[in-house]
């Protein structure tokens, strides 16, 4: 018995460690927006609606090509559709090498919404690994687990990307910038482009390589039961189960406010004249990672996931808050938290706005289980489904962006609570209600 154990043990653990793996490369490759957002507002000269385009190229993928992804892992299965979403994303990473070259921001979105088919893929295929591998009840707990690598790339990330691609920015100000004739000013911006293209090389080579390991690995292919009568599943039947259609929804503002959370943190600070702009992603990262080890402990030992859900949208509603009416230029709750520890201190709106990671955490994880409950055959199907609402984080950052032109960058954060107010509601009902009426 011992023995059936351990082998049982074994086949889960190491798909797990390919699957960690996998999501520390999603979160070295979504969290790297973050950073790049204001590097691009820089090196294409955009105001804070255009620089946030870098989002809406990234995210939009997701709702173009989800359904496609099902398509293509009904015909290839799970693992060779995780080989070639690994492919597209590499291909992807190469494209920013001419982007960089000549400074065309339209090549570096469409290497962006490459990056995204690609991780589009990849997540259709492994959020039901994680789901299916284990008991329904302790799902939040794996995908926390799973989280923890991917918010660790995005603590990581910033903090490479500084250092390799953001060091010595002051000749790069406007104000310097301005002084410049065009052909000097064209020619700074241009050594600034080339900085990327290092990077993206290795990235590309890395992804690359992780694709060959996947495909002699292990890592076994899915097999779904339940559903059993039904020959033939057609897609589109996925719109019948209603807690999954609005789990879709929760998913949308999820992926938006996580998204605006990191990726207009280093925006919000740059335009607040923050100097350490370029790592700000690293805290909201740092607060997700908080949260995710919270889910570790305590679902579903001492929360349910639903609680769990609950209590991250209250987090959400109470954070925004304090982003909203707190101020630019007191730093008392950073002396409170951390000063002990010699981290940079940020003000009390841009640490609120970090702390929105630790309200986020959570609501992915618990999400998943709760939409994709009873699925059986149609799980490809609702995967992609969920994978759709991360349209949120293409269309909700581009909202705050136009009224962040048209008012103050802290002011636009308001709408962030209506996003909230739909988490809480589809954590107390919606994931109950299983048939449209």
């Amino acid at each position: 018995m011992n023995t059936e154990n351990r082998q049982q043990n074994n086949s889960i653990l190491i798909p797990m460690l390919i699957i960690c793996a996998l999501f520390f490369i999603f979160g070295f490759v979504t969290w790297l927006n973050g950073s790049l957002i204001p590097f691009l507002k820089i090196i294409c000269e955009l105001n804070n609606f255009q620089a946030l385009l870098v989002t809406f190229a990234f995210y939009i993928a997701y709702t173009l090509m989800a359904l496609p992804s099902a398509i293509v892992l009904k015909h290839s299965g799970y693992k060779s559709g995780i080989v070639l979403g690994l492919i597209c994303t590499a291909v992807g990473a190469l494209t920013f090498i001419p982007a960089a070259q000549i400074q065309h921001y339209f090549l570096f979105l469409t290497a962006l919404f490459i990056l995204g088919t690609g991780l589009t893929l990849l997540q259709t295929a492994v959020n039901p690994y994680i789901v299916c591998c284990g008991p329904q009840e302790s799902a939040a707990m794996r995908i926390s687990i799973m989280g923890l690598f991917n918010k660790g790339a995005g603590i990581v990330v910033p903090i490479v990307f500084t250092a390799l691609i953001l060091t010595g920015m002051d000749k790069f100000e406007p104000q310097v910038l301005a002084t410049l004739d065009e052909q000097e000013r064209s020619a700074r911006l241009a050594e600034l482009s080339s900085r990327l293209i290092g990077p993206y090389l290795i990235m590309a080579a890395v992804l690359a390589a992780f694709a060959i390991f996947i495909k002699l690995s292990p890592l076994p292919e899915l097999q779904f039961t339940g559903n059993e009568n039904k020959s033939e599943i057609r897609t589109l039947d996925i719109f019948k189960f209603s807690h999954t259609v609005l789990g879709a929804f929760a998913l949308f503002f999820y992926v938006g406010v996580e998204v605006i959370a990191g990726d207009t943190i280093g925006l919000y600070g740059q335009n607040i004249g923050l100097k350490n702009f370029g790592a700000l992603t690293s805290y909201t990262m740092s607060c997700m990672v908080l949260g995710y080890i919270v889910g570790v402990i305590c679902i579903p030992r001492f929360l349910s996931q639903q609680k769990a859900l609950i209590g991250s949208a209250l987090f959400g509603l109470m954070f925004t808050l304090g982003i909203l009416f707190s101020s630019t230029e007191n730093y008392s709750l950073a002396n409170i938290l951390y000063a002990w520890s010699g981290i940079p201190a940020l003000p009390n709106t841009v640490l609120f706005l970090a702390l929105l990671g630790f309200a986020n955490a959570l609501v992915w994880p618990t999400v998943w289980p709760l939409a994709l409950e009873g699925l059986g055959k149609y799980t490809a199907a609702g995967s992609a489904l969920l994978i759709m609402g991360i349209a949120g984080g293409a269309i909700l950052p581009l909202v705050y962006g136009y009224f962040a032109e048209i008012n103050h960058p802290q002011i636009a954060y308001w709408m962030l609570l209506p996003c909230y107010a739909y988490i809480f509601f589809y954590a107390v009902k919606g994931h109950k209600i299983k048939k449209w009426k």
